[in-house]
């Protein structure tokens, strides 16, 4: 339930771009510790915090250049984790000092990392975000937040469009998100859990964003692709004129949540997400009101999630799963099949 074995050939977020500079930054990442900086040129790099001699972290050490220095006795070691002095010793560096080197990429305005098969570390394999800079669509500020669970509960959040009904009340909730029944839809990496729901008042947060006045069709899309990206879509049409995703009306408002959880270990989460919508894309307000409303949101499922947290740790008491959890339970058995086929792999 609180596994700390992740699928680890995949890319996963390490933080906002602005969240790294010319200063060693320490994190921890699927339990492990490393510590990130940019070269001079702005490449972001990633390094196992440890030095190989007496295992003092490396951010504890010092930047200089393009290389970071221990803190300890100065062994140096460049972006691809070899030492290139070792003041000691300066005739004979040892050949077997270095480090792990994280491959590492940076799009959409956040800095990737690949905690596996180097490799096999394909930036091609980063997600595709339609649109991304298309100027006719808006986009929000990129948020970040801390959450005290496994990164599991998050995603199982993001496969649940009934949780909506109660514990957003004042954001995305609305009529029909409490008992409309749900569709499933699975591929081989992914799960989406879906609804159409007619003729309905819009939830408040979207009220004033549709370019249309009265009831509306509303599509909730919740999908979770491995290891754990979660994409949100919320489609809103005129009454009687939704239901066909592929031939909606000119009035339809589209937003995408792009939601990415990075696991710390098995009881901390690193979530990161932002809104990208097809209308009113220079509306800064418009921008602001929304990056506001869903970090607001996102807080709401922080307090809960890190009780269920606990409480799932802790239970005293059999577990009951509902018809809703289906979405969810399909989409942690591909993690787990992800993981399986990885470590069968290193044994093969």
């Amino acid at each position: 339930m609180f596994s700390d074995d992740y699928p680890l050939n995949f890319w996963y977020v390490a933080g906002r771009a602005e969240d790294f500079g010319r200063a060693l930054k320490p994190l921890t990442l699927f339990g492990r510790k490393i510590v990130f900086y940019r070269r001079e040129d702005g490449t972001p790099v990633a390094l196992e915090d440890a030095c190989p001699h007496r295992k003092l972290p490396l951010s504890k050490g010092a930047l200089q250049g393009d290389t970071v220095v221990c803190g300890y006795h100065g062994l140096t070691f460049d972006g691809a984790g070899r030492c290139v002095a070792a003041p000691t010793q300066a005739d004979a560096v040892p050949k077997r000092a270095r480090v792990i080197s994280y491959p590492v990429a940076e799009k959409y305005g956040f800095v990737w990392i690949w905690p596996g098969d180097a490799a096999l570390a394909d930036p091609a394999r980063l997600i595709d975000i339609p649109h991304y800079d298309d100027p006719t669509w808006g986009k929000t500020r990129r948020g970040a937040l801390d959450i005290a669970c496994n990164y599991l509960w998050v995603t199982d959040n993001l496969l649940d469009p009934s949780h909506v009904a109660w514990v957003h009340v004042t954001s995305f909730a609305g009529a029909g998100t409490d008992n409309v029944p749900l569709q499933i839809t699975e591929g081989h990496d992914h799960v989406i859990v879906w609804r159409w729901i007619p003729d309905r008042p819009a939830p408040p947060y979207y009220q004033q964003l549709m370019g249309f006045e009265g009831h509306c069709d509303r599509k909730q899309h919740y999908e979770c692709r491995v290891p754990s990206t979660a994409i949100n879509k919320s489609i809103y049409t005129p009454a009687g004129t939704g239901g066909d995703d592929d031939a909606l009306p000119e009035a339809a408002f589209v937003n995408f949540s792009y939601n990415f959880m990075t696991p710390v270990d098995a009881d901390h989460t690193l979530y990161f997400w932002f809104q990208h919508r097809n209308a009113r894309a220079d509306d800064e307000a418009v921008s602001q009101r929304m990056f506001e409303g869903a970090t607001m949101a996102f807080n709401e499922d922080k307090a809960v999630l890190e009780d269920v947290h606990t409480g799932m740790k802790d239970a005293a008491t059999p577990v009951l799963n509902l018809g809703l959890d289906a979405g969810a339970l399909r989409f942690r058995k591909l993690v787990e099949r992800a993981v399986t086929t990885e470590r069968e792999t290193l044994t093969a």
